[in-house]
């Protein structure tokens, strides 16, 4: 069944029972959180404004985000506080950590399709993970191996927009690069070629859109008030939530075991390469790390790793488009590094040539990257809950229980924390004088998270995103298919665009 009519099926139930809910959240509104009360963060509506505003929710809260950079949102029993002041953001995810979790009522919306992953869990859980991930993504072994793999895609990428360019087609790039995205995090995850890209894996397709979907639906749950009642009853997109998590339990399983088989009889496998065989060398240290366990984390790094760098990428090639002379001198710093091809070499000897020293010095195609993340985060608000009452930086006091959310899109859209021309797309904000990428603090530039949760996988995101952005435009002049079309994004927990990015690829060299 359609997303959309999924959602629109169950609306008219849900807006029947607003009222009561609503009328039940002013009872609370006033025992020791009152609306006029200056110690707390102004109060512009209640978390049910959010249905009304649900498929532009970011560009709401960015509207209201100009006026107060600290807001409240009344819940029935707690608030949600949104925020885009960079002195709180810092104290939440680094200053007073130990005071901030996901929460219950977080753990409560995320857990069916994150399960006990890392980026659904506190404490020793988050803490053990972290430190196995931290160790794998700073072994030499899985850098190079991924490199490769990320260069193996990109070629395969060319080579399919090179078909399209030939017969003048025009084609969906985010559904490619979601494609490229999942092959490339399959084989270094799972050590798994999933041949998406390839058009041989149904079964891959499939885990694609229900994966996409689910991501959706979960976010969905903190607009809906009645979705336990929905999942209860197993009705509306709770039924479509649960039939995708069983497609993606069963296809992620049944990988995890045909990985533990190949390493126990030592079939086909090399077990200092993918991520998946040295999980699974650690759980038989670990009792608690069984098939279920190893599932969630590996599902938590599959959204990671597809969501972050196919996202980025589509919104990079969108404001490429939309930036023609960006555009070019992405290009041209491309050939000046890279230097003069050989006629004749092939798609597979160029991508070889992407090296670290290359990579390294491509630091104007690093700024336009971030300068996608700065307006298109791939996680476009994050938060975490107080455990305990608290004031925040700017002055305004947290109940214990209550969320607060730091809000990545809006923020690089703040004047007063971009400069007048924060909706401008501008990668020079990010060079030096001498053209040099500079770094911003990563409580300013949110899109990696911050402080003790700051994202692993940044180093390998962007080495991804570099490759693939140089093959690609090493070969192809890339134009919007329908310039009159607004292009937005479907609202979920990382930041898709709506309907895909239809492109037309022109052959550089005609």
């Amino acid at each position: 069944m359609d997303f959309l009519h999924i959602i629109f099926s169950s609306l008219a139930t849900t807006l029947l029972l607003i009222v009561l809910a609503f009328l039940s959240l002013i009872l609370r509104i006033f025992i020791g959180k009152s609306i006029k009360n200056t110690q707390y963060a102004p109060v512009i509506g209640t978390v049910f404004d959010q249905l009304f505003y649900f498929n532009k929710l970011h560009d709401y809260f960015t509207d209201v985000a100009l006026k107060h950079p600290t807001f409240r949102l009344l819940g029935p029993d707690q608030s949600e506080l949104y925020t885009t002041d960079i002195r709180n953001i810092e104290h939440i995810l680094k200053t007073n950590f130990d005071n901030y979790s996901k929460g219950e009522g977080n753990k409560d919306v995320i857990t069916d399709l994150f399960g006990n992953g890392i980026f659904a869990v506190d404490g020793v859980m988050w803490k053990q993970q972290r430190k196995l991930a931290s160790f794998e993504f700073s072994t030499r072994v899985l850098r190079d191996f991924s490199c490769s793999v990320f260069r193996k895609n990109a070629a395969k990428l060319v080579g399919i927009v090179s078909k399209f360019s030939e017969a003048n087609e025009v084609f969906d790039v985010q559904n490619l690069l979601m494609q490229s995205a999942l092959d490339a995090i399959f084989k270094v995850g799972f050590g798994v070629d999933l041949k998406c890209l390839e058009g041989s894996s149904k079964q891959g397709v499939a885990f694609i859109k229900a994966f996409d979907d689910s991501n959706a639906f979960i976010f969905w749950r903190y607009v809906d008030p009645l979705w336990k009642l929905k999942r209860f009853l197993n009705i509306g997109c709770e039924a479509a939530l649960r039939n995708n998590i069983r497609l993606i339990n069963n296809f992620v399983l049944s990988l995890i075991s045909q990985r533990r088989e190949q390493l126990e009889t030592n079939q086909h496998c090399n077990e200092k390469e993918d991520i998946l065989s040295r999980f699974l060398i650690e759980s038989k240290k670990d009792a608690r790390m069984n098939d279920q366990y190893l599932m969630d984390i590996i599902l938590n790094f599959l959204l990671a790793g597809k969501d972050s760098t196919a996202n980025t990428l589509s919104w990079f090639f969108y404001m490429l488009c939309k930036n023609p002379l960006v555009q070019e001198k992405v290009v041209s710093e491309i050939e000046k590094v890279m230097g003069n091809q050989e006629n004749g070499s092939t798609v597979e000897d160029f991508v070889e040539k992407i090296n670290d020293q290359v990579l390294d010095k491509m630091h104007y195609l690093h700024a336009t990257l971030t300068e996608t993340l700065r307006l298109y985060p791939a996680v476009p608000v994050d938060g975490r809950v107080a455990d305990m009452d608290d004031t925040l930086p700017d002055g305004f006091k947290l109940k214990k229980g209550d969320g607060v959310y730091y809000m990545s899109y809006a923020m690089g859209r703040m004047p007063y924390i971009w400069g007048d021309d924060a909706y401008d797309f501008k990668p020079e904000r990010w060079l030096n004088d001498d053209g040099v990428f500079q770094p911003e603090s990563p409580f300013k530039f949110i899109a990696f998270h911050a402080g003790p949760r700051i994202c692993l996988g940044r180093d390998f995101a962007y080495r991804q995103m570099k490759i693939v952005s140089i093959a690609l435009l090493h070969f192809f002049v890339f134009k919007l298919a329908d310039e009159s079309r607004k292009v937005t994004y479907r609202t979920m927990f990382t930041l898709h665009i709506n309907g895909g990015l239809h492109l037309l690829a022109v052959p550089r060299t005609s």
